[in-house]
């Protein structure tokens, strides 16, 4: 089917960013001549940001590749011979059961983020081949695993408040997150809230441009956040200001927590901090007198050695005032569990022949690609440039150097990570393939149609894997599936009512359908902890060892700069 025909055509922005704006794609001559926000999506109404706006520009670039690359110089000098997918497909699968033969498939490692946030791009029929491969896993832990933690062992559910509902907030604090750059339709929700009278409170480690878009910045020394919580925690007890039938019905550990935080009296967490003890106690009437409090907990202040218990110990605030009881009050860490598809249906772990294959964390692939024993000696990297991303990056790129590692990356361009890839895929953009989006943030489900023909000979993650399933001799069946049947297993997923009323037929024809929030009513009576209750002091924690308590923990390798 072609898509060279010209118009306006709603699409989905892919970036990993909690917005997942709608778009409207302009073409003319078969060429995008404009991108613009969706004005008819009923959360980001049009606006979108600069970067998505001249996505033509990297769709038509005139340095996107358009064939299959075979290496024919040393690793990292850029000389590629053009090859057909058929030799491609075969030199791939054929070194693949050549390691698989010698070294056991785990020599083989998958290596892949969300370049592209489409379930089908990165969440479907690639882990199906991997899974049928019995690659080793990848622990796709380079951006948001501490804090998934933190908040999973307080809260079970990877979701909060829903966005809309923040409007009602008359106090929202923006702890950790450049919410200005990186999340504006919040910024929007929070204006109309303080055109209503809140305030907003933002609390970072510099002046960015949310610090000063805010009613009130307090600036902290890195990784302190949780002292400063905890700090807040000992006022809101020791001042009367906890909603203590909230804590009894809906939370565990709260009389073990009140002991706890005597430890953290507003001097002490001063001296931790750098924040004064008296903008300490003016925090803590602040949030403990709002009407409705709302906490929206960024990504930022989990990127150190005690990220996840930053997340955890903030996380347990909304439960000491009841805040979540609120409409609009609570907070959010992601909400990507609202709109959580059926993972096994996509992937299908049952594939697999040696379920307990070894995994390797992603931000440990310049150590990985080190071992002696069990070496990796296959890689295949797609939507991700782990040269550039992954730490230790001189590491890194001498592993990926290796002779006798066989790499495929499969990418719109030559990034640094291909240049010392053996063979080179060329990859379809999201405005060329059929792909399911969801939020985590917002509550609405969309589908991506192309709107624009494939350049060239260039294939989606899904066309691959699919390709490299049948060479492999792998289930027929599975590797067969087209696109819409692989959406359509998604949304079938009893487990998520969320879930409900969202259907293949109801996305083609309204391009994005809200997900069924009537089970968020009983939120706090599903939670999915031990207890079924918010863990203040978390016996799951404690069996691993852990501080079952929220505890500061300070950083290893400390502070030594300057606030700005």
């Amino acid at each position: 089917m072609s898509y060279s025909g010209d118009g306006v055509f709603q699409a989905v922005c892919p970036l990993d960013c909690p917005d997942t704006c709608g778009l409207l794609v302009h073409k003319q001559n078969g060429k995008i001549i404009k991108v613009e926000g969706n004005p008819g999506h009923p959360v980001t109404k049009g606006a979108i940001c600069n970067k998505v706006r001249h996505m033509a520009e990297r769709v038509h670039h005139p340095e996107r590749l358009l064939q299959p690359l075979r290496r024919t110089g040393p690793k990292g000098s850029g000389s590629f011979t053009p090859i057909s997918w058929e030799e491609a497909i075969g030199e791939i699968s054929g070194r693949f059961k050549e390691l698989s033969a010698a070294h056991g498939p785990e020599s083989i490692l998958p290596y892949s983020f969300y370049g592209n946030m489409g379930v089908l791009s990165v969440d479907g029929m690639d882990r199906r081949f991997f899974n049928a491969l019995g690659a080793s896993r990848l622990e796709q832990s380079i951006c948001s695993a501490a804090g998934s933690a933190g908040w999973k062992y307080t809260m079970g559910f990877n979701g909060g408040t829903s966005p809309e509902d923040t409007v009602n907030a008359d106090l929202i604090i923006v702890w950790g997150g450049n919410i200005v750059s990186t999340n504006m339709h919040q910024v929007v929700y929070a204006e109309q809230a303080r055109k209503r009278g809140a305030k907003v409170v933002v609390i970072d480690v510099h002046r960015n441009r949310t610090a000063q878009w805010a009613d009130w910045f307090l600036p902290l020394y890195p990784g302190t956040d949780t002292a400063l919580a905890l700090g807040l925690m000992h006022i809101l007890f020791r001042d009367g200001m906890t909603d203590n039938a909230f804590l009894k019905r809906y939370t565990t550990g709260h009389e073990e927590l009140r002991g706890h935080v005597l430890a953290y009296p507003p001097e002490r967490v001063a001296e931790i901090t750098g924040i004064a003890a008296a903008d300490i106690e003016k925090l803590a009437k602040l949030y403990g007198e709002a009407k409705v409090s709302h906490i929206h907990i960024g990504n930022g202040l989990q990127h150190h050695d005690n990220g996840g218990m930053n997340v955890r110990t903030i996380a347990c605030l909304p439960a000491l005032t009841g805040a979540w009881l609120k409409t609009g009050g609570g907070a959010i860490k992601s909400n990507g569990g609202y709109s959580s598809t059926n993972d096994r249906a996509l992937t299908r772990p049952d594939l697999r022949p040696n379920r307990r294959a070894r995994t390797i964390n992603m931000n440990r692939i310049g150590e990985a690609l080190e071992l002696k024993e069990e070496p990796v000696m296959g890689m295949f990297v797609y939507c991700c440039n782990p040269v550039v991303v992954a730490p230790d990056a001189e590491r890194v790129r001498k592993g990926f150097a290796r002779e006798d590692l066989f790499t495929v990356v499969h990418d719109l361009f030559m990034t640094d990570t291909a240049l010392y890839a053996d063979i080179v895929l060329p990859a379809t953009s999201t405005l060329e393939n059929v792909d399911l989006y969801g939020s985590y943030w917002h509550h609405y489900m969309q589908l991506q149609e192309p709107v624009l023909d494939a350049p060239g000979e260039c294939k989606s993650n899904m066309e691959v894997f699919s390709l490299l399933g049948r060479a492999m001799g792998f289930d027929a069946e599975a590797f067969s599936e087209s696109e819409y049947d692989m959406i359509r297993k998604a949304l079938d997923y009893p487990r998520n009512p969320y879930l409900n009323g969202v259907t293949l037929e109801r996305l083609t024809a309204e391009r994005f359908v809200k997900l069924d929030m009537s089970p968020q009513a009983d939120y706090l009576d599903n939670l999915p902890t031990p207890s079924g209750k918010i863990e203040l002091y978390s016996k799951a924690m404690e069996l691993a060892g852990l501080p079952p308590l929220p505890t500061y923990t300070p950083l290893k390798e400390g502070y030594d700069g300057e606030r700005q």
